[in-house]
């Protein structure tokens, strides 16, 4: 089963700052996130990762540049991991946006709610399990590769491959700079890990390195 790992992009000044982002360009990691970046880069350093891909937004190619520097590969943008469509919402503060009547079918029933001009969470999980899987068909059983992208599409993932609804995904944890981690196979998925912070004592080490 090839083990993917679903890392978040580091913090910056929107996450700080309780703002979604969404796709917005020129957000980059902040003073916090470059050193959350490096900790993962050194973290990975000496696990036998075969590729990686990242959002091609900043902030996600920003925390994989670490571990690129670190494992010698090259970073491989894939639109496919690209942050939810947010629509009207980008760049407002989540205090604000909490006023918002459609906020509470956001946060209670995601399954029933489609950002102003932006995605449905349905269609922003079939997105990214879509990349993902098409990642996985071109490695070998027991391949780690790494995914750089954002929170709500990692949760979706975790959702999808666990089986857990749609309308529970937001259960899941997810904070900047962290890693989860799943086994995926023909047969099924196992979640090794979930939100976890380096260092990583889970993940198989390759010597040579």
């Amino acid at each position: 089963m090839p083990i993917l790992l679903l890392i978040r992009h580091g913090e910056n000044d929107y996450t700080k700052t309780h703002r979604l982002a969404g796709r917005l360009p020129g957000v980059h990691l902040n003073q916090h996130g470059q050193k959350q970046a490096q900790a993962l880069g050194e973290a990975l350093k000496d696990v036998p990762i075969k590729a990686i891909y990242s959002s091609p937004l900043e902030r996600a190619l920003e925390t994989a540049a670490p571990i690129a520097q670190s494992t010698g590969l090259t970073i491989q943008q894939e639109k496919g991991l690209l942050e939810t469509d947010v629509g009207e919402w980008q760049g407002k503060s989540l205090k604000r946006l909490a006023l918002y009547k459609h906020w509470k079918v956001v946060q209670r029933a995601p399954s029933r709610a489609q950002f102003p001009e932006g995605e449905t969470f349905y269609e922003c999980q079939s997105r990214v399990v879509g990349a993902l899987d098409a990642i996985i068909r071109k490695y070998k059983p027991k391949d780690i590769i790494a995914c750089v992208f954002h929170a709500d599409p990692i949760k979706l993932a975790v959702a999808h491959y666990i089986g857990l609804p749609l309308d529970q995904f937001q259960r899941l944890g997810c904070d900047t700079g962290s890693l989860t981690a799943l086994a995926i196979g023909e047969t099924g998925a196992m979640l090794l890990k979930l939100n976890q912070r380096p260092p990583f004592d889970f993940l198989p080490r390759d010597g040579k390195r």
